[in-house]
C-alpha cells in the first residue's frame, strides 16, 4: 500500500461564512475563527485552544480537497463548555472529504464525533488525540447491572453507530487509508471503520473507553497491528456480574473479511474481540420483511411458521460472514465475557494469541466453520460462566474446525463442542444454506493441564482426535450422544498450509505493556466508563431517584474520609483505604436531597470530592398478575383491565421500584414471562428549584406512569431494556404515583426514579 501522501497545495482558502483568504504556503499559519470554517488547501493552524461548537452538525472545521495536509500543530478544538456532561456533547469537530488528505497534530474533544472522514481514499490521520468526546452515562452500579446500558451494534447502514454512540474518529468509505498514533481516553468509542478497505491502522492507543476501541462495519482487506485497545468495557462489577454489554476491544460486524489483526493488546474488554456475521448475512433483514408481509396479509402477529425460505434466497446466503480473517499474536485476556467471539463465519485463523482469565470462555465460535485455532495460550477461563458455556474453546453447531497445538490450563473445560435446537435461528436463510450441525472437527496435538474436563462433546459427530496430552486433575473426554469418534496418529492428519505473515507496520509493542493491571479485578467502573488508574474521582458524582446508592472513591494508594454530611441519610463507612466504597441510604421516607464532602489523600496529592443527589424512599405496594397471549395488553385497554381486575398472584411492599429480573422473574408463582405489574405509592414532595420534576424509567417491556391520575409517561410496546423520561410540573405536597408494566418474554426490568429538574 502506498502510504506516501503528497502535500501538494500552495494556497489556503478559508470560508467562515462569506469570508475567504488566500495565503502563500510558506506563511500559511492561521487562526481558527468560527463554526463551519472551510479549509481547501494545505495549512498549518496556530497552536492554541479553540472553542467552536458545531451548531449545524456538519463540522466545526470542514476540510475538503485533494493532496492537502492540515497540520494543527497541537491545537485543541473544543466543542462543549468545560464541565458539561459528555452525554450532552453534540456535533462534529472536523469533517473531511477528498483524496489523499493528511490530518495531523490535533486534539479534539467535546463533540459527538471528534473527526469524521468520508469518501477519503488515501487518507492519513496521525498524531491526533480524540480523547474526551461523547459517552453515555452508565446506569449500571457496582451492585446491579442496568439493561439500558447494552449496546446494539446490529445496524449501521444508516449511521446508527455514529448517531447513537458517537466516536472519536469515524472513517467512512475509504481505501488505502493510514491511521496511526491516535490516542483516545474517556469516551465511548475510539476508531470506527465503516466500509473501509485496504487500509492500515497501527500504533494507536484507544483504551479506557465505555464502548469499542476499534469497530469495523463491512470493512475488508485491512491491517490492524500494534494497537492498544485495553479496558473498552461497560456493564461489569467484579464478582457480581460480568455481562460486558457488547463492548469490545475490537468489534467486527456485518461481513468483514480478509483482515489481518496482529500483535494488538485487547485486554479487560467486554469481549477482547467480538465478531458477528451480521443481520444481512444471516438473512434476518430478509426474514423481517417477509414477516411484515405476512402480518399485513393475515392480520396476525405470530407469523414465523408461515415463512418459507426459497432456494434462491438460501443460495444467496451461502458462506456469508466475516471470512478469512487472521488474528495473530494478540492478547485477548481478562474479558467480562469472551476473549474471542467469532460466529457464523468461515475460514478464520486464530494463531498465537493469549487468552487468559476471560470470565466466560477464551474462544466462542458458534456456527463457525473451517476455523483454525492453533498455538494459542488458553488459561483460567470460565470462572463466571453461564451454564454449560464455559472454559477454553466453546463451539456450538461448528463444522470443519481445527483445534491444534494449543496450551490449555486451569479452564473450566478445555474444549466443548455441541449441538442443540436453536429453533427460529435454524430456519433463517443462513442456516438453510450453511448449517450442517456440529461435526467433522479436529482436536489434535493440544496439551491440557488441570482443566475441569479436557474435552467435552454433546451431540457432535465425526470428531477426530490425535495425540492430545492431559496432565493433572480433571477428565480427559466426556461425550454424550456422539457418533463417529476417531483416534488417529498425528501422521494421519490432513496436510495444513504453512502459516506466514507479511511485515507488520508500526513500532509500538502494546502486548504486555500494562503488567500491573493484569486480572479482571482491575476493571473498576464509574458512571462514565472504566477507571484509568490515574485520576482521583468519586463515582458516580451525583445520583437521583434511587432509595439507596453506593459511591466509589477511586485513586492511587491512599485514604479517604467523609468530612461533611448534609441531608437525612445514613453513611457508611466514613473513612477507609483507596479504592473504597461509601454506602448512602435514606434515613426517612420522602424525596431527600444530600451532599457529602470527601477528603482524599493519595501520595503527595490532597483533594476534596463532592458526592450529591436525591434519594427517593417511599412505601410502594407492587402487585403482580399473570396473563396469556389471548389478553395481550398491547392490543386493547380492555385486555389490561381484564388482567388487573382479578386478585394479584403476589403482592410486595418495597422502598423503591428497582426490579432487575434479567432472564428470571418475580417469583416461582408469577414466573418469568407474561406477567403484569401495578405499583403505587404516595410521596410528599418539597419545592423543586424549577417547579418541574423528571420521571425516569427503565423498562422491558411496556411501562406507563401516572401522577395524581394523569398519565405522564408511556412506552407501551414490546422492547428491550429502554430508558424513558418525562418532565412534569408538580407543586409541593403529597402526590400519588402509579406505575403499570407488562413483560412478554426474555429479559425483564422495571425501574422508576423521580428527581427535581435543576
Amino acid at each position: 500500500m502506498n502510504r506516501q501522501l503528497a502535500s501538494a497545495g500552495i494556497l489556503v482558502f478559508f470560508c467562515p461564512s462569506a469570508f475567504s483568504l488566500s495565503i502563500p504556503q510558506e506563511s500559511a499559519t492561521v487562526q481558527l475563527k468560527s463554526d463551519g470554517q472551510k479549509i481547501i488547501s494545505s495549512v498549518k493552524v496556530a497552536a492554541g485552544r479553540y472553542e467552536i461548537p458545531d451548531a449545524g452538525d456538519d463540522g466545526a472545521i470542514q476540510i475538503a480537497g485533494e493532496g492537502i495536509t492540515v497540520d494543527f500543530g497541537g491545537a485543541e478544538l473544543v466543542g462543549a463548555k468545560d464541565g458539561a456532561d459528555p452525554d450532552q456533547f453534540s456535533g462534529k469537530g472536523v469533517v473531511l472529504t477528498g483524496r489523499k488528505i493528511t490530518l495531523k497534530n490535533l486534539k479534539v474533544r467535546g463533540y459527538k464525533v471528534g473527526v469524521y472522514a468520508h469518501d477519503c481514499d488515501g487518507l492519513t490521520v496521525e498524531d491526533v488525540d480524540i480523547s474526551g468526546n461523547y459517552q453515555k452515562r452508565l446506569l449500571s452500579t457496582p451492585q446491579r447491572e442496568d439493561g439500558s446500558d447494552w449496546l446494539y451494534p446490529h445496524h449501521n447502514d444508516g449511521h446508527e453507530w455514529m448517531n447513537n454512540y458517537g466516536a472519536g474518529l469515524y472513517v467512512e468509505k475509504a481505501t488505502d487509508a493510514t491511521i496511526r498514533r491516535v490516542r483516545a481516553r474517556h469516551g465511548q468509542n475510539g476508531i470506527i471503520l465503516d466500509r473501509v478497505s485496504k487500509s492500515e491502522v497501527y500504533d494507536n492507543d484507544c483504551s479506557f473507553l465505555s464502548g469499542w476501541g476499534l469497530a469495523m462495519w463491512r470493512s475488508s482487506g485491512n491491517v490492524i497491528a500494534h494497537n492498544a485497545f485495553d479496558f473498552c468495557i461497560r456493564g461489569y462489577s467484579h464478582g457480581v456480574y460480568n455481562r460486558g454489554q457488547d463492548s469490545a476491544g475490537i468489534l467486527m460486524f456485518e461481513q468483514n473479511s480478509d483482515n489481518l489483526i496482529a500483535e494488538n493488546s485487547c485486554t479487560h474488554g467486554g469481549d477482547g474481540f467480538f465478531g458477528f456475521a451480521g443481520r444481512e448475512a444471516l438473512g434476518e433483514d430478509w426474514w423481517d420483511k417477509e414477516a411484515e408481509k405476512q402480518r399485513q396479509r393475515t392480520g396476525h402477529t405470530d407469523v414465523d411458521k408461515l415463512i418459507t425460505v426459497p432456494p434462491d434466497v438460501a443460495e444467496a446466503h451461502k458462506r456469508k460472514g466475516n471470512n478469512h480473517n487472521i488474528l495473530f499474536a494478540n492478547d485477548f485476556s481478562y474479558a467480562a465475557a469472551h476473549g474471542i467471539e467469532m460466529t457464523f463465519s468461515f475460514g478464520n485463523q486464530f494463531v498465537g494469541n493469549r487468552l487468559v482469565n476471560n470470565a466466560i470462555c477464551g474462544v466462542w465460535g458458534g456456527y463457525s466453520q473451517d476455523t483454525i485455532i492453533e498455538d494459542n495460550t488458553i488459561e483460567s477461563n470460565g470462572e463466571m460462566a453461564y451454564g454449560a458455556e464455559r472454559g477454553g474453546i466453546n463451539i456450538e453447531h461448528g463444522r470443519g474446525n481445527r483445534i491444534l497445538r494449543n496450551r490449555f490450563k486451569d479452564n473450566k473445560a478445555g474444549v466443548y463442542l455441541w449441538d442443540d435446537d436453536d429453533g427460529r435461528l435454524l430456519k433463517m436463510p443462513w442456516a438453510i444454506a450453511n448449517h450442517a450441525g456440529s461435526r467433522d472437527n479436529f482436536i489434535a496435538l493440544n496439551t491440557f493441564e488441570n482443566d475441569g474436563v479436557a474435552m467435552q462433546l454433546r451431540k457432535t459427530h465425526e470428531t477426530t482426535f490425535a495425540d492430545n496430552q492431559k496432565t493433572g486433575a480433571g477428565d480427559v473426554l466426556e461425550n454424550v450422544e456422539c457418533t463417529g469418534l476417531k483416534f488417529i496418529s498425528p501422521d494421519a492428519l490432513p496436510p495444513q498450509a504453512a502459516f506466514s505473515l507479511p511485515p507488520l507496520p508500526g513500532d509500538a509493542r502494546p502486548v504486555g505493556a500494562r503488567p500491573h493491571l493484569q486480572g479482571r479485578q482491575n476493571i473498576v467502573m464509574t458512571e462514565w466508563g472504566p477507571y484509568d488508574f490515574e485520576q482521583i474521582v468519586v463515582a458516580p458524582s451525583t445520583v437521583a431517584g434511587a432509595d439507596q446508592v453506593a459511591f466509589q472513591v477511586l485513586g492511587p494508594k491512599g485514604r479517604f474520609s467523609v468530612a461533611a454530611i448534609q441531608g437525612d441519610v445514613n453513611v457508611s463507612p466514613k473513612e477507609g483505604d483507596l479504592p473504597g466504597r461509601i454506602a448512602v441510604s435514606a434515613a426517612k421516607e420522602g424525596l431527600l436531597a444530600f451532599e457529602l464532602k470527601i477528603d482524599v489523600k493519595s501520595d503527595a496529592t490532597q483533594k476534596t470530592l463532592t458526592a450529591s443527589g436525591t434519594l427517593f424512599n417511599a412505601k410502594w405496594t407492587a402487585k403482580f398478575y399473570k396473563w396469556d397471549a389471548a389478553s395481550d395488553p398491547r392490543d386493547s385497554e380492555e385486555h389490561w383491565k381484564k388482567i388487573t381486575a382479578v386478585d394479584p398472584v403476589e403482592t410486595q411492599t418495597l422502598p423503591g421500584i428497582d426490579f432487575k429480573w434479567g432472564g428470571g422473574g418475580v417469583s416461582e408463582k408469577v414466573g418469568a414471562d407474561h406477567f403484569a405489574t401495578v405499583a403505587q405509592t404516595k410521596v410528599n414532595l418539597p419545592k423543586s428549584p424549577t417547579g418541574k420534576w423528571r420521571v425516569r424509567t427503565v423498562s422491558d417491556d411496556g411501562v406507563r406512569v401516572f401522577i395524581d391520575g394523569k398519565q405522564v409517561l408511556a412506552n407501551w410496546t414490546w422492547h428491550g431494556p429502554t430508558e424513558d423520561t418525562a418532565e412534569v410540573e408538580l407543586p409541593p405536597g403529597e402526590h400519588e404515583i402509579k406505575v403499570e408494566h407488562f413483560e412478554i418474554d426474555g429479559w425483564a426490568v422495571l425501574q422508576v426514579r423521580l428527581e427535581p429538574v435543576n
